[in-house]
């Protein structure tokens, strides 16, 4: 059944690029506004349904589509060796923030992920057959990251056609920030790699932008279950949110408001995007102070995972005090990232500082009788 969907999903893909090329997306087609409700209800159901009907199968088909994108993209590579027109360091890029703590940001997005830590205990580990088996997923899952983020390298440096094309893309920091940007970069340089191989240009874009949607499609339907729980642990006191189906309305309604509701023009979503990359790693330095806090209740190393929390919190820290600065007191304020920002900043560090007091208390002998 898997090796049929995932046929029928190349199928999809070609037969969409055909339609289009004929011209048949009129007026008929739905808007994106109604795109957005189709998507908010199969995140709905994806939430209210057994991981196993809908998720596992769709998480499944998402990976071999992103092994086959992932494995064309760099045989193409290697067969069509381009030159790499980027130039190898720019110190002091136009418009971009201090190398230090911005690198360490960036790189740890993708070593260490806050969301992932999210979903490795919300939803991947309810796909394990055994506990034994989180550490060869784990693995493979660092592996396939990796992989994964090196290509992007590749593509937004030697995916160019030239180095005028690159220095056009990323005139300054600021012409290449935002969303779009930064995702046209990447399926354009990984097309021109599949292109390298003798496919058409337009099935290559829409093969990379299908491995690019689907895993925004995974963020969409494991978000919405991850914010199901967060409103059962916080407010399951509450006979109206221990009702799976009514916890996922209020998940579904929260996600709504900021793809419906504006600011300056744009979706919420949007305008706070610009909070991701410190966000992200405010979660992920959180996860690893839990990690730590586990072991040393196990009678187990904490180093290896206690010293990566505090130099992570301690560079996210520092960049969530600039942005705030500029959000708060710069040139052109924007008081929403600024006010959603100071709660992150207020909360992480009220959860550092109750990790201390754990950390710091003596161990006892029902310590070791703790199980997470």
């Amino acid at each position: 059944l898997m090796a049929v969907g995932f046929l029928l999903s190349l199928v999809g893909i070609w037969a969409g690029l055909w339609f289009k090329e004929q011209g048949y997306y009129g007026a008929w087609w739905p808007s994106s506004s109604t795109w957005i409700l189709i998507l908010l209800g199969y995140a709905f159901l994806a939430s209210v349904l057994p991981v196993w009907s809908l998720l596992q199968p769709r998480d499944f088909l998402n990976s071999l589509l992103l092994y086959l994108g992932l494995g064309l993209t760099y045989l193409g590579l290697f067969v069509s060796s381009p030159s790499f027109d980027a130039p190898a360091f720019v110190p002091e890029p136009q418009g971009a923030p201090p190398m230090l703590p911005f690198v360490f940001i960036l790189i740890a997005c993708g070593a260490a992920s806050g969301f992932h830590g999210l979903v490795s205990s919300g939803t991947t580990s309810k796909q394990l057959n055994r506990e034994t088996d989180a550490k060869a997923v784990g693995y493979g899952g660092m592996i396939g990251e990796s992989l994964l983020g090196l290509l992007a390298v590749f593509a937004c440096t030697a995916g160019f056609a030239s180095p005028e094309q690159w220095h056009q893309h990323y005139a300054s920091f600021n012409a290449a920030a935002g969303l779009p940007q930064k995702l046209a970069g990447f399926i354009e340089g990984s097309t021109s790699f599949l292109v390298g191989l003798g496919l058409p240009a337009g099935m290559s874009s829409a093969v990379i932008a299908m491995v690019v949607v689907s895993f925004a499609l995974t963020t969409l339907d494991s978000a919405t279950r991850l914010l199901r729980f967060n409103f059962e642990e916080l407010f399951g006191r509450f006979t109206l949110f221990q009702n799976r189906f009514l916890s996922s309305m209020f998940a579904v309604a929260t996600i709504a408001f900021f793809a419906f509701f504006e600011v300056e023009g744009k979706p919420a979503a949007l305008a706070l995007w610009a909070l991701f990359g410190t966000t992200n790693q405010l979660l992920a330095g959180l996860s690893l102070i839990l990690a730590t806090l586990y072991l040393k209740h196990r009678n187990k190393p904490t180093l290896y995972t206690g010293i990566p929390a505090v130099f992570m919190l301690g560079s996210t820290g520092i960049s969530m005090v600039s942005n705030l600065k500029r959000f708060l007191f710069g040139a052109t304020p924007n008081y929403l990232l600024g006010g959603v920002g100071l709660v992150l900043l207020i909360l992480g560090g009220w959860l550092v500082i109750e990790s201390i007091i754990v950390l710091a208390k003596p161990r006892t002998e029902d310590d070791l009788d703790i199980r997470l």
